[in-house]
Parts: C-alpha cells; sequence; structure tokens
C-alpha cells in the first residue's frame, strides 16, 4: 500500500465501553502527527494484555502474545508493522506485515495486531480511508481555537460548576481505586484506572 495511505497512530488510551451488550473495552488510537483519535471496541483479554505491556508488567510464564513473540523470533523473523486496513459492518480488520518478503502478509484481529506491535516495539499504522471514516477529534480540543477565553470575574455557570464538582469527584473516586488496586497487586484493573484518570485530567472522549 502507499505509504501516503498510512497513517501512524499510537495508544491513546483503554476504557470500559457499554456499546456493546454486558460490557466491554474499547482501544483509543491516535493519530502521531495528528488530533484524529479511533476508537476500536476489543475482548477482556486482549484490553489485559495490551495494558500489562504498556505497564512493563513482565509474566512469569509466558502468555498468548508473549508466546508468538518467542515462535516468530525462534525462526529468525521480525514483526515491521501492523496495519489497520479495513472495516466492514462496524468489524475492523488489520494485517501484519513480517520484516521478510518471503512470508505473505497475516489477516489479524485488530486487538492482536496491536498486542503484538507492543511486544515487538512495531509501529501501528490505520488506513487514511478508515481514518476519514471512522475517526474523530473530541468536541474539548474543537472549540478550544473557536471559543474567546472567559472573563476573569465573571461567575462560572451553575451547570457547568456542577460538572465540574462531578468531575472532581469521579477523579477521587478513581484514584482511590487505583490505590486498592495496586495494593491487591490487579494491575491490570489499575492500567484500565489510570487510564480512565488520563482522560478525565484531559478530556473526555467518550
Amino acid at each position: 500500500m502507499d505509504e501516503k495511505e498510512l497513517i501512524q497512530v499510537e495508544i491513546y488510551g483503554l476504557s470500559l465501553s457499554s456499546s456493546i451488550s454486558g460490557g466491554g473495552y474499547a482501544i483509543i488510537l491516535k493519530e502521531v502527527e495528528g488530533e484524529r483519535r479511533l476508537p476500536i471496541i476489543i475482548g477482556q483479554f486482549e484490553a489485559q494484555a495490551i495494558a500489562i505491556q504498556l505497564e512493563g508488567i513482565v509474566s512469569p510464564r509466558p502468555l498468548t502474545h508473549d508466546l508468538i513473540k518467542n515462535l516468530v523470533e525462534h525462526f529468525g523473523y521480525s514483526i515491521e508493522y501492523v496495519l489497520i486496513n479495513e472495516i466492514k459492518d462496524s468489524t475492523f480488520y488489520a494485517r501484519i506485515k513480517f520484516d521478510s518478503d518471503e512470508i505473505e502478509d497475516m489477516d489479524s484481529r485488530p486487538s492482536d495486531a496491536i498486542a503484538i506491535a507492543l511486544k515487538f516495539q512495531a509501529p501501528i499504522f490505520v488506513s487514511r480511508g478508515i481514518m476519514d471514516e471512522v475517526g474523530f477529534i473530541p468536541e474539548a480540543e474543537q472549540e478550544t481555537s473557536s471559543s474567546q477565553e472567559p472573563q476573569k470575574n465573571e461567575p462560572e455557570p451553575e451547570a457547568e460548576k456542577s460538572t465540574t464538582e462531578t468531575k472532581r469527584d469521579r477523579l477521587e473516586e478513581l484514584k482511590k481505586d487505583l490505590e486498592d488496586a495496586i495494593a491487591k497487586e490487579e494491575y491490570e484493573k489499575a492500567a484500565l484506572i489510570r487510564d480512565e484518570i488520563k482522560k478525565l485530567d484531559i478530556s473526555n472522549i467518550n
């Protein structure tokens, strides 16, 4: 694929998602050279695998994606990059590109492709068509450039004040949950809580 049609992304965060039955997780990808976000619904196992890698937690025994990495390297290969290249009926598809032309690109779920890319420290790309179709810029950032700075002596509207207080209370609650998760050595849960705190500190992307 033409390099001009590829957009490099990075992991912005993991979050709980209520958009699927029974709840689930969403991984948020962000343009490296832009502000657009791309949310992808993933399973709990894949979310935990990605969270563990992001936190740098080393498992005493190889997990599934560790085993895949060991197998690929055992045969003398590596991963060049992964590409989220297609979306059909709201389902994303990805390809894993090896560092050898002797091996064809491998079809993969985006969640597995991302987890493997993290293992190999390989770049993650999204096709421009997908980002143009599904990507979005958070409203808070869209309004930053156009909104005027409020006057210092202007009283804060009651609705905005209420929202601010609710957000502050939620942050305090999450911080307590984070401390509790760390104390119980629930590192996957701690990583997800940390991402929720990060999102509240910056902007609410949901």
